[in-house]
């Protein structure tokens, strides 16, 4: 089958029937792998767990050593697969979505998918987003690679692959929408935003269709309350704005201070400490957030709220900070659950049954705490929304989410952990506006094709040159046993003349490259071409010319 002119449509940035089916396809594809990701944790946990998350059932000396064992599985994956392949999780998925178009190594997606699931099953507190988003951009590029689609649409398909990824993880399709948007591609463009939502919208009906349609967070009911608490609300804003910068400090130290330690040692470390926690307070194993309410609501102990808080927090941070794979949207959602209840007791000396707010600010500390770690107070609101199917929530998490990210960010100079972690691992994540806006666009959608390929010596060109009128005339040569091309043009005088004929050496592009590449070759001397090969350099399809990227650089645009 033809698929170049398929790729030419989708080598143009705008919304099209091509782009909008591939993204159901990569939607398709990436909500299957999170539906048997899911599916393999249930199957770990049940080989030694009577209940799916219930780890309290377990005896103290098995919740001792299953984090231990697991750990040592991760170990043997990381070995077998290669240390080297280890980079994983939400961090590095953003800098290849920025600089290598959503490309992700199939060996990193092994050691993601395996020991994702591992550390999930065996307690850690890790979050199924960080391995979601990994594989979900994998399945997406990778039909985007074995169709060799332009890069510009693999970008696309990998936020296609992430979004339906986060829906088919949590059942939160409008969430995942606008994490892709917010957190990993940064970037507003409706051509982006529609085969993104058609994604998300098929990871959750598949996800729904194997898991039902129960919410994570259903069982929580949000209560209003009168309308003074709403002061109450920014001052618990503040104090989750300093929780979430404590809570980024408190990761980078424990990954700056054990970076001189090799990796078995730190995910054999981060095992020992999970199960000797875990040995004593099973409640901190696990991120699961129906175990956590259940604390509250039914034996409301504020000292033991208290101690599995504190263990929550360093189990999450040992093992984020130490290389466990997993993400951290969950556990930050059930740190915040728990600091959102603790925060809630001054009021029980103004209301008359301070547990019946106990749910609602629960919601409002995972909004306010996510908000201010990732920097993404758009997908913190909806995703609380989603989950818990309480839309009254807006507002009141309005008023907690704006000054948790003001006074983390602005007072406190917290920047978002993704951030923080990518500049440690010194990983790019930036580029320039210029670079960003050729990258949109595909060498096929603006490349001159109407060529006349010469092979004769170059005293015939003359004559070529006159023959080919409209078309560009393209001189091939061999040199050294390598093909070698070169625009034939005239050198056109003061007065418009032909004074003589030039050969412009080209440099080759590949057909799935983007407008960047052919800028990053052309902009030193702004002048020039370059020739777009298919399957080899032998196979010239077309060329672009430096007028023309500058035409299309200085093209109005809506």
């Amino acid at each position: 089958m033809n698929l170049n002119a398929f790729r030419k449509e989708l080598a143009t940035p705008r919304t099209s029937i091509q782009l909008c089916a591939t993204a159901i396809v990569a939607g398709v594809c990436s909500a299957a792998l999170i539906i048997a990701f899911r599916l393999f944790i249930e199957w770990l946990q049940l080989l030694f767990l009577p209940e799916v998350n219930n780890y309290s059932a377990l005896p103290a000396n098995t919740r001792l050593f299953v984090p231990m064992v697991g750990a040592l599985l991760i170990v043997i994956i990381a070995y077998l697969t290669g240390f080297k392949h280890y980079r994983m999780g939400i961090p590095f998925v953003i800098h290849r979505v920025k600089h290598y178009f959503g490309h992700i190594p199939f060996r990193t997606t092994i050691n993601q998918f395996l020991g994702g699931a591992i550390a999930l099953a065996s307690g850690f507190s890790v979050g199924r987003e960080g391995p979601s988003v990994h594989l979900g951009a994998f399945g997406s590029s990778f039909i985007g690679q074995w169709l060799k689609l332009p890069d510009n649409s693999i970008r696309i398909l990998s936020g296609c692959g992430i979004a339906a990824a986060i829906s088919a993880s949590f059942n939160t399709p409008f969430a995942a929408v606008l994490f892709v948007m917010e957190v990993v591609i940064r970037e507003y463009k409706i051509h982006i935003f529609i085969p993104i939502m058609l994604a998300a919208a098929c990871g959750s009906v598949m996800t729904r269709a194997v898991f039902g349609e129960i919410q994570e967070l259903a069982f929580i009911q949000f209560n209003d309350f009168n309308h003074w608490i709403y002061l109450y609300l920014v001052i618990f804003g503040i104090v989750l704005g300093a929780l979430a910068t404590f809570f980024n400090n408190s990761l980078m130290a424990i990954i700056r201070g054990f970076r001189r330690f090799n990796m078995v040692r730190r995910l054999l470390f981060a095992g020992v400490i999970t199960g000797v926690v875990g040995f004593v307070l099973p409640e901190a194993l696990g991120t699961h957030f129906n175990s956590a309410h259940a604390l509250f609501s039914e034996n409301y102990d504020i000292q033991l709220l208290v101690w599995v808080l504190c263990a929550k927090f360093i189990l999450t941070i040992v093992a984020l900070g130490l290389g466990v794979p997993g993400g951290i949207i969950g556990p930050v959602f059930v740190i915040g659950m728990f600091s959102g209840v603790l925060l809630a007791s001054p009021l029980e000396f103004f209301v008359s049954d301070v547990s019946e707010i106990h749910g609602s600010f629960s919601l409002l500390g995972m909004a306010g705490l996510m908000a201010a770690v990732v920097h993404a107070p758009l997908a913190a609101l909806s995703a609380v929304m989603e989950l818990s199917y309480s839309p009254e929530l807006v507002l009141p998490a309005i008023l907690v989410i704006v000054p948790a990210y003001v006074t983390a960010t602005q007072f406190l100079g917290n920047r978002s952990i993704f951030i923080r972690q990518l500049d440690y691992q010194k990983l790019p994540y930036t580029i320039s506006s210029v670079m960003e806006y050729l990258q949109r666009t595909g060498v096929l959608a603006i490349m001159n094709t109407e060529l006349t390929l010469a092979k004769q010596d170059k005293e015939h060109l003359v004559s070529e040159l006159a023959i080919a009128e409209q078309k560009a005339l393209v001189y091939k040569s061999c040199v050294d046993d390598q093909t070698e091309y070169a625009l034939v043009s005239y050198d056109n005088g003061q007065d418009g003349d032909a004074v003589r004929m030039t050969l412009t050496p080209m440099k080759p592009v590949r057909f799935q490259a983007t407008l960047a590449e052919v800028y990053a070759i052309l902009s030193p001397k702004r002048a020039g071409a370059i020739y777009i090969y298919a399957n080899s350099t032998d196979d010239i399809v077309g060329i672009i010319s430096w007028e023309t990227l500058r035409h299309y650089l200085h093209k109005a645009n809506y």
